[in-house]
């Protein structure tokens, strides 16, 4: 009996050292701004392909709509774009009376604007330190709180991606009482590139492949300190690119008469405000217009996870994948994104590497989905490498944990 205690008590310490342990690792996220799933089998990206046989890969789906800001908000807080606020890259706010919009620095830096808790406040509540590179929402007093250690994205000079690989190495090379648990980085390519010549295109395979030996190398150097081991690596991204055109163009003004509306606001998808009394004689025009979706406000499809903020207009209009919906067209052919998350070019990579994570593990689609999973699990992923306890979001740790060890 007493032999039974003991070998009960002794794997009682063993499994809380091991708990221990696994809550003092370190977790790099690196996320590569419009990097589509699809890139490593068009380009050549060798490291990432090696990230994909010794560690962990995965195709996953972004939030709606599939946009650099609302995605990067979702990956730090776990919430959808309609539940954290950030509806578009451009929105109207009835509360502030005032158009949000991703390049103006004068609402930019409003907390008031960004709804939940992302990742680095959660964290740093339970005493775990954060480092960040240009996340969107870190240079942002959220909550009153910023990242241990962060940078403003207007500060100048504004860092390249050397400058910022530097800084991400310093912040893991800290001494280790000062030294952050999390570190995040942004790097906003290849979507320049995609945006300017498309997404499968000679541009945007030269911006693909760099992007991957930048990641080499930042990984290299990272093996290279003492507590290597105690790394996990995760490379991601927020949205994939869709080739689009001039001749693939709804007209705005064709179909939407000014003396019905108040405003529109924002692309891919569009919020129209509109005057009293003209909501169901705007939708009917807009429904019988070929190539885009139109919905009253509450009633997006389920599965867009959309529609309900009141930073949306009254009537909400998506264009199919590979059209625009504008007031004028676009002036030569080249790449966007935004459209429903759901298609296959707006899904993104996923890769990770660590001692947390299974080791040459492709992550498995459930039954009807053409992703792993969805980028609203990030959030509670990153709690459980940090050990620390997650506020309640959109997303489920259950969907994503067997790429666990």
């Amino acid at each position: 009996m007493r032999k039974s205690l003991r070998i009960i008590l002794l794997l009682a310490i063993l499994l809380a050292a091991s708990r221990q342990a696994r809550g003092q690792n370190y977790t790099v996220v690196l996320s590569l701004d419009g990097f589509r799933w699809d890139y490593p089998e068009y380009y050549e990206t060798p490291f990432l392909d090696s990230l994909a046989r010794v560690g962990v890969s995965a195709r996953m789906e972004p939030s709606y709509p599939a946009s650099t800001f609302p995605n990067h908000y979702t990956l730090a807080t776990g919430l959808v774009p309609d539940h954290h606020g950030i509806v578009n890259n451009k929105f109207w706010d009835p509360g502030k009376q005032y158009t949000y919009s991703m390049g103006d620095i004068s609402c930019r830096y409003d907390p008031y604007y960004y709804l939940g808790e992302p990742i680095w406040v959660t964290a740093q509540k339970q005493g775990v330190k954060t480092g960040n590179v240009y996340w969107v929402g870190s240079d942002i007093a959220i909550k009153g709180t910023y990242p241990t250690y962060y940078r403003p994205w207007d500060r100048q000079p504004h860092w390249n991606f050397e400058e910022r690989v530097d800084e991400i190495v310093r912040l893991m090379s800290l001494p280790e009482k000062k030294r952050p648990r999390l570190v995040m980085g942004y790097f906003d390519e290849p979507d320049h590139t995609g945006h300017g010549y498309g997404p499968i295109s000679a541009e945007t395979k030269e911006a693909a492949e760099k992007m991957d030996a930048i990641v080499h190398g930042l990984y290299l150097r990272l093996m290279a300190l003492p507590y290597a081991d105690r790394i996990n690596f995760i490379v991601l991204s927020d949205h994939g690119m869709e080739d689009v055109s001039p001749e693939r163009f709804v007209c705005m003004t064709d179909h939407v008469p000014d003396q019905w509306i108040i405003r529109t606001v924002g692309s891919t998808p569009t919020s129209i405000f509109v005057k009293e009394g003209y909501v169901d004689s705007l939708y009917n025009r807009l429904s019988k217009v070929e190539h885009i979706s139109v919905w009253k406000h509450g009633e997006v499809p389920a599965e867009l996870n959309y529609g309900t903020s009141d930073r949306l207009g009254d009537i909400i209009v998506a264009p199919d994948l590979g059209w625009q919906f504008h007031r004028y067209p676009l002036r030569k052919p080249g790449g966007a994104h935004g459209f429903s998350p759901k298609e296959l070019d707006m899904m993104v990579i996923f890769r990770a590497l660590g001692p947390d994570f299974k080791e040459g593990y492709e992550a498995p689609f459930t039954e009807g989905e053409r992703s792993a999973f969805r980028n609203v699990d990030i959030y509670p992923l990153l709690c459980r490498l940090l050990g620390v306890k997650p506020e309640p979001t959109d997303g489920d740790l259950k969907r994503i944990d067997k790429i666990l060890k």
